[in-house]
């Protein structure tokens, strides 16, 4: 009780951040015991704690099989090649992505095919798909935004089963979320989930491969850890690399698993206030399906035409209110890095006009109802103050 005093006491007095990682003191202490054990054991890497990691994410997801990276940017790697990419093969996947999820096709040797989104949730549909297969398709990568699963999952998959493709799901922002009873990661062949600061649940660094494909995890396996036949082993099999999570970061990652619940219940109780205050200002926002449970890693709303995002964000943040980055602008077809993979006709209008607009308020596990308040009260203010 007193812990949750003082923070709320340091919380109110500080700048509203965009996020914050939440460890309570009987967490840090857990760690503290864990930490012991690791040091005691020499077993600094692929040890117990990643396999217990493994087991009680997989379980939690509803998967056979769960490999830990240092990375989700790893993770989306990984999988890629463990789907047996190569080169000249195409993956179709969102312009509304952060650049990793098309990076790590061009790092698996492979070409990626940028899409626009839909206008409700900004994820790929199916349509989408459709216009943008080619005889050189080789799989899709349907990416789960702000804690959204991706609405039209379930159709991406009957066309990818339909043409033999395969279905990596980016579910980077998608620890806990579902749609119905299956979560986020069960969908496609396999789901990438990034356990970076930030993150809803977070080991510091960290990525997840979770399937029910067991060649894919057992070829992940072999990649994460240098292309070893096997841990003890010295024979290289594959061309893999230094992809290992450490057991430092295992430990915290089942830590903070234990309270993956808590934290969606708490993250859905902050948007919902912030649902009512944004309703009552007239802002359009990103609906929730009726049909999911939203993490909530990020909550989006949409400024009108008419107020420029930056001076928002910048007076916002004058009165003690910080905006998160956007999920996500710039969107890959205007980022420089990745132009030569966009034709000269290409029109990305949704990603453009929605992601213009786009902010996204503070988020996270630990934020008081009169900080969401206050976030409401600043942001109508501010509109306010642009519109006069």
């Amino acid at each position: 009780m007193k812990c949750s005093v003082v923070w709320d006491s340091l919380m109110s007095s500080e700048i509203i951040p965009p996020a914050r990682p939440y460890f309570p003191r009987t967490d840090i202490d857990k760690m503290k015991e864990h930490l012991d054990r690791i040091l005691t054991s020499g077993m600094l890497t692929l040890g117990q704690y990643t396999r217990e990691f493994e087991r009680e994410f997989a379980a939690i997801v509803g998967v056979r099989h769960a490999v830990a990276v240092n990375s989700g940017t790893s993770a989306l790697e990984i999988a890629l090649r463990a789907h047996g990419l190569g080169q000249g093969n195409e993956v179709i996947l969102p312009t509304n992505t952060f650049g990793a999820t098309a990076a790590a096709v061009i790092f698996a040797g492979g070409k990626p095919v940028i899409t626009d989104v839909s206008r409700s949730t900004m994820t790929i549909d199916s349509d989408a798909v459709e216009h943008a297969l080619t005889p050189r398709t080789k799989g899709v990568m349907a990416v789960h935004i702000g804690g959204i699963v991706c609405p039209e999952i379930e159709s991406i998959r009957e066309i990818c089963d339909k043409k033999d493709l395969f279905l990596i799901e980016d579910a980077a922002h998608a620890h806990g979320s579902k749609i119905g009873r299956k979560s986020a990661g069960s969908f496609g062949s396999a789901g990438c989930f990034s356990f970076y600061p930030t993150k809803v649940i977070t080991s510091g660094e960290g990525g997840m491969i979770t399937t029910n494909k067991e060649d894919v995890a057992s070829i992940a396996k072999i990649l994460r850890d240098q292309g070893k036949e096997s841990f003890s082993s010295n024979r290289i099999v594959r061309l893999g690399y230094n992809w290992r999570m450490t057991e430092l970061s295992a430990a915290l990652g089942i830590i903070q698993l234990g309270r993956l619940s808590e934290f969606v219940e708490k993250r859905n109780a902050i948007a919902k206030i912030y649902d009512e205050g944004l309703e009552a200002l007239e802002l359009e926002r990103v609906v929730t399906p009726a049909n999911q449970v939203n993490n909530y890693y990020k909550y989006t709303f949409f400024l009108p035409k008419e107020i420029g995002r930056d001076k928002f964000k910048a007076l916002c943040r004058e009165r003690g209110v910080t905006y998160g980055g956007e999920v996500y602008w710039p969107p890959l077809h205007l980022q420089p890095a990745f132009r030569e993979f966009v034709p000269e006709n290409a029109r990305f209008d949704v990603a453009e006009e929605r992601g213009r607009r786009m902010v996204n308020p503070p988020m996270f596990s630990q934020m008081t109802r009169e900080q969401t308040a206050r976030v409401i009260d600043i942001a109508r203010d501010v509109l306010s103050d642009l519109k006069s």
